[in-house]
């Protein structure tokens, strides 16, 4: 800038603001002055006004909030002071002085919109509110339209920070975050459904959204919720009705998210209706911790109806400012108002704008507004819209905002990509006796924990189950027993427990005749289950059937689900279809489908003796017994005389010593290496075999036999004859869509007695080659007929349990008093009592056992086979060997006459005795021992034995 242009400095302009300046009224307007005026005036006329100088002497900030509240007495003193501090602090904003103009909404979303619209007339740059989560949705449609930054401290609605709002910035705690340390505590306890009673606006409505997603992330859910008016006009009636209705609900867990006057009611009206007593539980969110901490000591009346009440406070991290900050806000009030965590986030607030906008000013941003020309239509309605300008480098100043990172009394400001700060935390309070206590602290990091978050903040999170710890927590009630978190719905009715009623296997549930009374092995279950709970269950049982058959269990559980019942007690498989819709306990009978079939018992006879090999074992097994003997032979033949002989003798030789190997009878000795080798592993086999085979027709000789030729479930996949089911069981569905059997095979079948017949008939005449069913009934069935047995093994594995609607804390309880009923032998004793009724002997005879098959022993014949091969290719290279070496000596060397003469020749040295290496080496010492002249003199008498004694003497090398 210029010496000129520092001397006369344009005051900054906007369209019809400022048409006069006071240098001109007093006529001290010098030429130059003119010019420089006439230009200033004529950019404003277009629309466009600059401010020349880089860093104003005085910069504007708004403040919207409610005075008289609670939140709001502690804001504007901390809002003062913070602007105290920036004023006086000469690293930040060097030479500009920051000033607020504070106004009153009133906790009003209109009278909001109207201090706005006046801001929106001065030079403000940004604006420090609303407190109001409603009055900011309102005031974020002006702050978007002429881009001036919204700031507030104590407005909390999740939605806020959406993209619909760019100019709104959350400078605290979102409730999303808040209902997340809720959701984790419910989650804690146990508890699965809340009821959230919450003021009917933007604030309550979004918060509870966000508390029904965040529970459902942890399998919970709100079960009831109520809205209160968000006008002053509701009274104690009003909340008297509201609550009535909350006592009748099932959930005892209570989420109050509401302005302080609203929760201190209905803290009230729920004291008179005893209804902060045993049982019940309290949450809670941060309006209350907002009036603990700056109006703390309540009246003794008001404490005493929050007592046990759990609230959440936004954490804030110790530090030396923050204490240094405490010791001065007491000196400030006189210990007349506390200072809540709003506060100390307002404070924060008006240091994040200070440095953003010193961050502005380094960066070359000037302030300046201009003309909204939608605004030109409505200049002479009146309503002076045409003052309003937008703030041109609003956008810039945004961002810096959004990338600031520094350290306040809050601890660490930063915003993430959603525009929310980071590492969000909570205190959990108690409030207890004169004031509460601390029990933990919830943080996105790590959870529930009893360490500060910013201690955890240097280790790997750790969310586990095994992790979260809280301190003890005196419950409404002055208790430190956890409440269970739910109740019968106190509305006079009785639980309305569906029965199946059937017309078979009646041992397992029946209604006795001319009564509404039931008995049978699962009603005793039941009854015995429920006495163990620690509190009384008022119910009712309800038969479901027509009496005639039995009735369909997927239509009984149905019923659950609409209503008609709340819970199922029978006979009723847990299934992957039924636990989607329903909550099932702890099964108390182990079930699963299986087959059962009609038997004969199998008969020694004349050839029982094949029985323990299948066919194809047997003749591979004979396979082998004879090429073992070829090999054996083969690696014997040239030295063993045994092996030798004429051809009827050999192969009489051959077929012997294979077959006495068997029971190691053999007397022929082997005396090659390599004989000895196959001879070895053929043993070892054979000793297998031996013993398998002596076991199985043990078995077959000495115990009873059954037979079938149905061996299980893919037996009658495969085949095309009639299966039987139970009428009402999922057996229908599973071997239709599971096992795939068509339905035109599947016969229903209605009691044990057609059980029977169909299976005596069998498919020729009617009947059914098997029947599938659950395994307590076909021990029930086969109790009382003998002839016929389970074949195969269970291809399903469930269970059978009690139904309850999804989410019931009955299902978890019941499932508890189920394996104490196993723990403590009672579940065993009712089952001995109806299921132990069998006249059948009990013998063990069982289904004809599986043969041996080839594919038991492979693996030896393999073994077996590739001793054999390697033994065979040693030897015939071996003969090889000889075979070159022998014509060595001859006349024409390596040479043979044809084809047909090498291979004679081969089988001729094949077949041609080799003498024992001992025999060859005492002849050798005796030819030595020979003169020269007599060994000379007989080899020109006989040349060619000179020659045989050769070939033998290269044979024994």
């Amino acid at each position: 800038m210029t010496n000129e242009e520092s001397l006369v400095t344009c005051p900054p302009f906007k369209s019809h603001r400022r048409k006069n300046c006071s240098w001109l009224r007093h006529g001290v307007l010098s030429w130059f002055g003119c010019w420089v005026f006439l230009i200033c005036l004529l950019l404003s006329t277009t629309g466009y006004s600059r401010n020349l100088t880089s860093r104003p002497a005085v910069v504007n900030i708004g403040a919207l909030f409610t005075f008289e509240s609670s939140i709001g007495r502690v804001a504007k003193i901390a809002i003062q002071e913070a602007v105290k501090d920036v004023n006086a602090n000469s690293s930040i904003l060097r030479g500009t002085k920051l000033n607020v103009d504070m106004r009153n909404s009133n906790c009003s979303g209109f009278l909001g919109m109207v201090e706005a619209l006046r801001f929106m007339e001065t030079d403000i740059v940004a604006i420090i509110g609303p407190q109001s989560s409603v009055v900011a949705r309102i005031v974020s449609h002006v702050a978007n339209q002429l881009q001036v930054p919204l700031l507030s401290f104590a407005a909390t609605d999740p939605s806020l920070n959406s993209l619909q709002f760019p100019f709104f910035v959350q400078t605290t705690q979102s409730d999303l975050h808040q209902m997340a340390a809720i959701s984790d505590v419910v989650d804690y306890y146990g508890w699965k459904q809340v009821t959230a009673i919450y003021i009917d606006d933007d604030y309550g409505r979004n918060g509870m959204s966000a508390l029904g997603d965040k529970l459902a992330e942890r399998r919970c859910r709100i079960s009831y919720k109520v809205g209160v008016p968000p006008d002053s006009g509701v009274n104690s009636t009003d909340i008297l009705d509201m609550l009535i209705k909350v006592a009748s609900m099932e959930s005892r867990v209570i989420v109050l998210h509401v302005n302080p006057d609203v929760g201190f009611e209905v803290f009230s009206v729920a004291n008179r209706l005893q209804m902060m007593g045993n049982g019940w539980v309290w949450i809670a969110t941060d309006w209350l911790s907002s009036v603990l901490d700056s109006a703390s000591p309540l009246q003794s009346e008001t404490m005493d109806s929050i007592q046990g009440v759990l609230f959440f406070r936004q954490h804030t991290p110790d530090s030396n400012r923050k204490r240094a900050f405490y010791s001065r806000w007491r000196k400030l009030t006189g210990g007349s108002s506390g200072l809540n965590s709003y506060g100390l986030y307002a404070y924060d607030s008006v240091w994040l704008i200070a440095h953003a906008i010193d961050a502005f000013f380094n960066q070359g941003g000037i302030i300046s507004f201009s003309n909204d020309s939608r605004l030109r239509s409505v200049k002479d309605s009146g309503l002076h819209l045409e003052a309003m300008g937008i703030f041109d480098d609003g956008k810039l100043l945004l961002n810096n905002i959004l990338q600031s990172d520094l350290v306040g009394l809050t601890g660490r400001i930063k915003f993430d990509t959603d525009r929310s700060l980071i590492l969000p935390a909570y205190d959990v309070n108690n409030v207890f006796g004169t004031g509460f206590k601390r029990i933990g602290y919830w943080s996105n990091y790590s959870g529930l924990t009893v360490v500060p978050p910013e201690m955890l903040y240097t280790k790997p999170p750790n969310r586990s189950s095994a992790n979260q710890e809280l301190y003890k927590v005196i419950w409404p009630g002055d208790t430190l027993f956890t409440p269970r978190g739910w109740a019968f719905a106190n509305n006079g009715k009785q639980l309305r427990i569906g029965v199946p009623l059937r017309v078979s296997f009646r041992e397992f549930v029946s209604q006795a005749r001319g009564t509404d009374t039931f008995k049978g092995f699962c009603i005793d279950v039941f009854t015995s289950a429920i006495t163990l709970l620690p509190y009384p269950v008022q119910y009712q049982f309800i038969p479901f059937g027509d009496g005639k058959t039995n009735p369909s269990y997927t239509e009984l559980v149905y019923q659950i689900t609409t209503g008609f019942f709340d819970a199922v007690v029978g006979d009723v498989a847990i299934v992957t279809n039924r636990t989607k819709i329903l909550d099932f306990t702890q099964p108390y009978v182990a079930s699963g489908l299986v087959v059962v079939a009609p038997f004969r018992k199998s008969n020694s006879g004349a050839w029982t003796f094949l029985g323990p090999f299948s066919a194809r074992l047997w003749i591979v097994t004979g396979c082998f017994f004879f090429v073992v003997g070829v090999v054996v032979w083969i690696l014997e033949h040239r030295i063993n005389d045994e092996f030798r002989g004429p051809p009827k003798r050999q192969i009489i030789t051959v077929i012997w010593f294979s077959l006495s190997t068997l029971f190691s009878t053999h007397r022929e000795n082997t005396m090659s290496t390599l004989a000895r080798f196959v001879l070895l592993i053929w043993l070892f086999v054979v000793l297998i075999i031996n013993s398998n085979y002596t076991a199985s027709l043990t078995s077959i000789l000495t115990v009873h036999q059954l037979s079938s030729h149905i061996k299980g479930i893919e037996s009658l996949k495969e085949s095309d004859e009639p299966v039987g089911y139970q009428v009402g069981s999922f057996a229908e569905y599973y071997l239709s869509e599971e096992v795939g059997i068509s339905k035109s095979r599947l016969v229903a079948l209605g009691s044990p007695e057609e059980y029977a017949k169909a299976l005596q008939l069998g498919p020729g005449k009617g009947g059914v080659a098997a029947i599938v069913d659950e395994r307590p009934y076909v021990e029930l069935f086969l109790a009382g007929q003998c002839t016929f047995r389970i074949v195969g093994r269970e291809f399903t594995k469930s269970g059978w349990g009690f139904a309850f609607p999804r989410d019931s804390p009955l299902a978890v309880d019941m499932s508890t008093a189920i394996l104490a009923l196993s723990e403590n032998g009672d579940l065993q004793r009712i089952h001995d009592k109806w299921l132990m009724q069998s006249t059948c002997s009990s013998d063990t005879s069982e289904l004809e056992a599986d043969k041996l098959y080839l594919r038991s022993f492979w693996g030896l014949f393999l073994l077996c086979g590739l001793a054999c091969f390697i033994s065979l290719v040693i030897y015939v290279l071996q003969i090889i060997r000889l075979f070159y070496a022998a014509p060595a000596e001859s006349a024409s060397p390596g040479q043979c006459a044809s084809r047909p003469g090498c291979i004679r020749r081969l089988l001729t040295l094949m077949d041609q005795k080799e003498e024992p290496t001992k025999n060859a080496s005492k002849r050798r010492k005796l030819e030595r021992s020979l003169s020269g002249k007599d060994q000379d003199g007989e080899s020109l008498r006989n040349p060619k034995r000179k020659e045989t004694e050769r070939t033998i003497g290269a044979t024994s090398t």
